[in-house]
This record gives C-alpha cells, structure tokens and sequence, in this order.
C-alpha cells in the first residue's frame, strides 16, 4: 500500500483564497477590513522569520497587518499596556503574541490578557474552556489545520478511532477535543502510555504532535490509517548539514497507512492560513455578520 500524501501547502493556499475572497466581500459590502497585530518581543530568529511570514500573507489576503516589535528587556506591564491598547481598537480584530516570551515575562498573564474575542491563536483560558464545552470559541491554529485537513480527506470523522500522541496545550489537548466534537472516540497518549505501540495501532486517526524526530515508525499504524504529522523536527544529515522530519517515520509509514502529510509541507502552512482565518472569524463575529463557511468549526 502507498499512502494518499495530503498536501498541506495547496490545502493552505485553497484556504487563503477562501479568507482573500471574503475579505473581498467585507469590504466591497461593509466597508470592514479585518485587520491583525502581531507582537514580538525580542529577537529569536525563528520568530522573525515566522513573524515576517504572517505579515506577507496577512497584506496578501487584503486584511490590515501591525506588527509591534519590542525590546527583549520590556517590563511585563508595558507588554500588557501594549495589549490593552490592542483590545480597545476597533480596527484590530486579531491580537498574536509570539510565543515563546523572555524568561522574566509570565506567559500565562499576557496571553490570558488578550481579549478572547480577538485571541487568534485560541489560547486564552475561556477560549480553552468554551472549546472544551464544545461551544463557539477561537480555536488553536495548528489543531484547527488538522481539523480541516481530515474532514476534506474523509468527509464525517463520525464514529472513528483517533490516537493523539502528545498532550501538550498548544496542540494535543485541543486537538483531541477537537476530534472529539467531532464524533470520534479519542485516546490522548503520551510518554507515559502503556503499550503505546499497540495504543497507536488501534486508531484510525493517528495525530502525532511529540516533538521527537521519527518516533513513530511503520509498524505502529494500522493498514489504510491516516496519519497528521504535527512534528518539525531538524535532524542532521549522515551527509553533512540539516534536514526536516516529522514525529513519524515516513518512508516506513506511507507504506502502511491510507494517507498522510508529509514534513515539510503538511501541516505547517496550515498554521498560518488558519490564522488568517481566525481573523476573519473574529471580525465577523464583532460586527454581527455571517462568518466565512468553511473556515470554522
């Protein structure tokens, strides 16, 4: 068997055009245009880059960019000032903190400030506990991908077995409430999961969101499964220099399951194009209009 590869970059670029058309339509229409903050403070290199990324998209879709760049020495209430001056503006509808923050900023106290209307990235606590209640909330970009990904390959995920491996809160928890609202009889497994070969060889979903370069291998998946590779690893090449991998093992699992998404190229343009979509959720819903189909849950 050789795996269907699902293609996360041109599923991100369908989702773009579907957050480009209906930005179109909220301004011809309303005279709205959604528009997204983004703050960053420091200079981590892989934020810059990930940051200059969302900036590009977001003016491409037609929505309004901000980025606030700030000192990795910022006090946490000049941050926080920073933040309440974002909630209060009408014409930001996304607020994004880039994670992960300086040491002597408390993480938990800035996001938890942004207002959870405007928490594109569906961390804030109530977002956390209106996903988990299975009411109307901003849901995590990268879960949300995955989300999409897998209703488009299977269409109703009703009654299905899915194995999450991995429990953090970015990823595995809401990732697993997702499927769970979803129909599918879920099991989270983690470092400390017995048997956890057999475990993963029981589901039908495999999401596999660890942060270990190629833990799961072939013989972990059961024939026709679909497996979501949430994991960006760099590993060094026997050759000289470096290359990505995922949390599963490829080669040996496209053999086996049904279908699968490939690292690069998988999940990881999903993120940002469900941000954009998170952000024309979140100014649907301020100004009381309709929200894009497709693009939620």
């Amino acid at each position: 068997m050789t795996a269907t590869v699902i293609d996360g970059k041109a599923f991100a670029a369908k989702v773009r055009d579907k957050v480009g058309a209906h930005v179109a339509r909220l301004k011809a229409d309303h005279g709205i245009t959604p528009g997204l903050a983004v703050v960053l403070v420091g200079e981590d290199p892989a934020s810059q880059v990930y940051v200059r990324s969302k900036g590009k998209m977001t003016v491409e879709v037609g929505m309004k960019s901000v980025e606030h760049r700030l000192d990795k020495d910022m006090s946490e209430n000049e941050l926080l000032e920073m933040i309440r001056h974002l909630n209060n503006d009408p014409t930001i509808h996304g607020i994004l903190v880039q994670l992960p923050l300086p040491d002597h900023l408390d993480s938990d106290l800035v996001i938890n400030s942004i207002d959870p209307a405007k928490d594109v990235d569906g961390f804030h606590i109530s977002n956390v506990g209106l996903l988990g209640t299975g009411q109307k909330s901003m849901v995590p970009c990268t879960p949300l991908g995955c989300l999409m990904m897998l209703r488009e390959h299977h269409g109703s995920l009703s009654g299905m077995n899915a194995v999450v491996v991995g429990r953090s809160n970015i990823v595995g928890k809401p990732m697993a409430q997702l499927l769970l609202n979803e129909s599918c009889t879920v099991t989270i497994a983690h470092s400390r999961t017995k048997d956890l070969p057999d475990v993963v060889r029981q589901a039908d979903i495999v999401v596999a969101a660890v942060g270990r370069p190629e833990m799961v291998p072939g013989d972990w998946i059961k024939p026709g499964a679909t497996v979501i590779d949430v994991g960006i690893n760099r590993i060094d090449k026997p050759e000289g220099g470096t290359r990505l991998v995922g949390d599963v093992d490829y080669a040996s699992c496209s053999d086996v399951a049904g279908a699968i998404t490939p690292v690069p190229g998988g999940v990881g343009p999903m993120t940002i194009a469900c941000l954009l979509a998170n952000t024309v959720t979140a100014c649907c819903r301020a100004n009381d209009l309709d929200e894009p189909e497709g693009l939620t849950v």
